[in-house]
């Protein structure tokens, strides 16, 4: 490394927020970026690992010790060169993925990992900014025509990567815009939806083409495409969300997190169904059921509504505030984890399970009843059970269902192809050999969260590459060049 006693004489400094007050007036990015001597700064902190944990903790494999020194030596260029070796996408992991890499850094040991995210964000931005990115228009055709059924971040690395290989690629979305999660899913706060449009023009001129509107085994057959290309890719995600079948559950006010935040996304984008009724949380007594980040999202949505209150329960038990880094390190650990929409305010609860909703008498949700549980550990499990006299109740008149995702949607285009599942409902397909990332059906492939379940975007641009990787292989296998 270019510094090797960085780590030793600088102090870790991470990008900051702008005050909430003015960030929930809008639905901007809200990221203070560090200037290019603090970057320059926090990669001369990158140690000279002898095992660089970073690697086993980030799924894309980035080279993050190298362009950590190369931002260090001021050379950014190389830098965003290294960087999009391994990540088609750095601009959206940069600014959604939770870090697992920060997780895994030697550094972490003593809570200080570097700032590895915001090195990443920094050198795709000013990649963008230099006009580093440039179109990577294949020298040869291939002649052969691949599908891709979903646009979020699995199906656009995988359209990339098999564009830059010859083929002729077309993206088949069933919203109007392409980006799945990216674009209606995560709020226009944590991602701004520009980042998305100039990637995708990238792609548009290195061959990709773009189909929005078109819900295949709905608008198009799936016969379509098995007649006109000759291989495809589903990368439809797992968009079945978890319910929660209490009483009251069909009353009005009650809706899935993702159903709330594509409403607003739409409003904000300017893409809004008139015909389409807008989920409002203003002046509201919001509950989100579900901690995990859909719901931290519902959060800072609803804060920027103008709720009147917000409330968050989580099942679980609340976790610790700092990991046993002897037992975790360097693994994802369990522990308590507080986003920016949680800084900008709500109350949390942990140890809660919802009992039933009331109605106000017009069909209307009025309230959460709910009670407080115990876990304890039997039999080597953890069972839940209810502590008898805990029961109370909540004001609502708009809850949030962040439960999570079961498996993707089977009616239509799965059922449609025949396609065999796994036991949790999933696409079968291995993630090795020769039969990588292909389905029951030949020629039929599958990446994202569509065959490994609710995940990372990180993973779905893993997956989106390796699937390209095996699909190229097929192709090549079937005779093309």
């Amino acid at each position: 490394m270019g510094k090797p006693t960085g780590f030793m004489e600088i102090p870790r400094k991470e990008r900051r927020y702008k005050p909430v007050h003015q960030r929930v007036r809008n639905y901007r990015e809200f990221v203070i970026d560090l200037s290019n001597t603090e970057l320059r700064d926090q990669g001369a902190r990158c140690m000279d690992c002898g095992i660089p944990y970073c690697h086993q903790g980030c799924p894309v494999n980035n080279l993050i010790p190298d362009w950590n020194d190369l931002v260090y030596r001021d050379d950014w260029k190389a830098a965003n060169e290294r960087l999009h070796a391994t990540n088609n996408f750095p601009e959206f992991t940069g600014r959604v993925c939770p870090a697992p890499c920060e997780e895994s850094c030697t550094l972490n040991i003593e809570d200080v990992p570097v700032t590895i995210k915001t090195i990443e964000y920094s050198i795709v931005e000013r990649a963008f900014q230099e006009g580093w990115i440039q179109p990577r228009i294949p020298r040869h055709r291939s002649g052969k025509r691949v599908a891709v059924v979903g646009s979020g971040p699995a199906g656009l690395a995988s359209a990339q990567q098999l564009a830059r290989s010859g083929h002729g690629v077309s993206i088949y979305e069933k919203q109007d815009r392409s980006g799945g999660l990216l674009r209606y899913g995560i709020p226009d706060f944590k991602l701004e939806k520009s980042v998305i449009d100039r990637r995708m023009a990238q792609m548009k001129a290195e061959g990709v083409r773009f189909h929005s509107n078109t819900h295949i085994g709905k608008d198009l057959p799936v016969s379509y495409l098995v007649d006109n290309f000759d291989a495809v890719v589903l990368a439809g995600g797992c968009e079945v969300p978890r319910d929660l079948p209490v009483p009251g559950r069909d009353l009005d006010g009650i809706h899935f997190a993702m159903d709330f935040l594509r409403s607003n996304s739409r409003r904000v984008q300017g893409g809004a169904d008139p015909d389409e009724p807008f989920i409002s949380a203003a002046d509201r007594n919001v509950v989100v059921i579900g901690g995990g980040d859909t719901g931290s999202d519902c959060i800072g949505t609803s804060n920027r509504h103008g709720a009147a209150s917000i409330t968050q329960i989580e099942i679980l038990s609340k976790p610790p505030e700092r990991e046993d880094k002897a037992l975790t390190w360097p693994n994802w650990p369990h522990k308590l984890r507080t986003s920016s929409s949680h800084q900008e305010g709500c109350d949390r609860l942990w140890d809660v399970v919802t009992k039933s909703f009331v109605d106000d008498g017009n069909g209307q949700v009025t309230a959460v009843r709910c009670i407080k549980v115990a876990w304890k550990m039997v039999d080597g499990r953890w069972k839940m059970e209810e502590i008898p006299g805990s029961e109370f109740e909540l004001k609502a008149e708009l809850v949030a269902l962040a439960m999570g995702f079961i498996h993707p949607v089977f009616e239509g285009m799965l059922e449609d192809f025949g396609l065999a599942l796994d036991g949790r409902g999933n696409v079968s397909a291995a993630e090795d050999g020769n039969k990588a990332y292909q389905t029951s059906v030949e020629g039929v492939f599958v990446a994202g969260d569509m065959r490994r379940g609710q995940s990372l975007v990180v993973w779905a641009i893993r997956e989106g590459r390796q699937c390209a990787e095996a699909v190229n292989r097929f192709l090549r296998a079937e005779g093309g060049n």
